[in-house]
């Protein structure tokens, strides 16, 4: 066998093992090489990421001073790269260099790093402008003797579509025959406990901007958008969506509804119709739908969902940046697999009552 081929897979073995002892012991322990601003770049967006720690950056423009600031997020030693390089990555316990490229980053110095790290338990990485492209969509191809890095289409196969489609009525039908008798008894709990029918129902926006009739049972006093206009200065959502922790119009039954999640079991009407999908972005209101701009508006690009990466990530607590993001990331980046993970995540946040107010 060609030794080179024997050191390559030693070292990527060796990186391999290096990753896996971080993500169990701890973070991911991270040297950042690259311009200085990119490392103060870096170095602030995962500031307090439970799974990176930047331990130190290595600069390739000693004649650039660190930009303003630098010194609230870097807290971790700034060297310039040369020869002792190897040395410093090992006194630090760096987990992988990750690489910010740049025209003072050429592909001959990475090259040259490579090289360096060869049978070492450093890892090598490239940071990737790519930050909202999920790696099921990524691949290197070759092209003209340079090495491409290939995007996939944001938008699956048809065929996927339809299977994603039929799973969710299929599935829907199932879990709203077996919720029947629940839905029953909920219904008359919820008519008991206060005057006014047992479901609710609202216009929501669907896939491509299509409205809807949602239905949820009804947790609220029948005079509730009346009672909003008077406790409008109370707002405690995130800034676009009216939410209250306390909210003087939730009646005694619907806010064990909320807790639960019991109270969104009727949207499985939706899904058997067509209109939402079981996992898929939140249920966005027309006025929300009015202040979207184009950006915003992408999250229209596929059905809402009963539940989503909103549903598993906080709920209610989330910011509406927060939000948006986790839903443009899903609408661009689903797969029925990543469908099913997020089911199971939803069992264990519903579980917990996170963000469920």
């Amino acid at each position: 066998m060609d030794t080179g081929v024997v050191v390559l897979a030693t070292t990527a073995a060796a990186a391999a093992a290096s990753l896996v002892r971080a993500r169990v012991l701890g973070p991911v322990r991270m040297v950042v090489l690259g311009e200085r601003a990119s490392i103060v770049h870096v170095a602030t967006r995962w500031a307090g990421h439970r799974r990176a720690k930047v331990v130190g950056g290595v600069a390739v423009d000693d004649d650039s001073p660190l930009p303003p600031g630098a010194d609230a997020v870097l807290a971790a030693p700034v060297v310039s790269d040369g020869p002792e390089l190897t040395g410093w990555l090992r006194s630090v316990d760096a987990d992988v260099v990750v690489v910010v490229p740049s025209p003072r980053v050429t592909s001959e110095r990475i090259r040259s790093l490579s090289w360096e790290l060869e049978g070492s338990s450093t890892a090598l990485s490239l940071f990737s402008p790519l930050t909202h492209v999920a790696p099921h969509r990524v691949e290197p191809v070759q092209f003209a003797d340079t090495t491409l890095i290939h995007v996939g289409s944001s938008r699956p196969s048809v065929f996927v579509r339809l299977v994603k489609g039929a799973m969710d009525r299929t599935l829907g039908l199932l879990l709203l025959v077996l919720a029947a008798p629940l839905l029953a008894l909920l219904v008359l709990a919820v008519r008991l406990d206060s005057r006014g029918p047992g479901l609710f129902k609202q216009v929501r926006v669907g896939q491509d901007g299509t409205p809807f009739t949602m239905y949820k049972m009804r947790t609220m006093r029948t005079d509730a958008e009346a009672v909003r206009q008077q406790i409008l200065e109370q707002d405690e959502g995130n800034g676009v969506l009216f939410k209250i922790k306390a909210d003087p119009r939730i009646t005694r039954v619907g806010r064990v509804l909320r807790k639960t999640s019991l109270d969104e079991l009727p949207q499985l009407i939706n899904v058997v119709l067509g209109q939402m999908s079981l996992v898929g972005p939140r249920p966005a209101l027309p006025e929300e739908v009015a202040r979207y701009d184009d950006v915003v508006r992408r999250r229209l690009a596929v059905k809402p969902g009963m539940t989503g990466l909103w549903q598993v990530s906080g709920r209610s607590n989330l910011s509406w940046e927060k939000s948006v993001e986790l839903d443009l990331r899903y609408a661009d980046n689903w797969r029925i697999i990543d469908d099913l993970g997020i089911g199971v995540r939803t069992v264990d946040a519903v579980a917990r009552s996170r963000g469920a107010y």
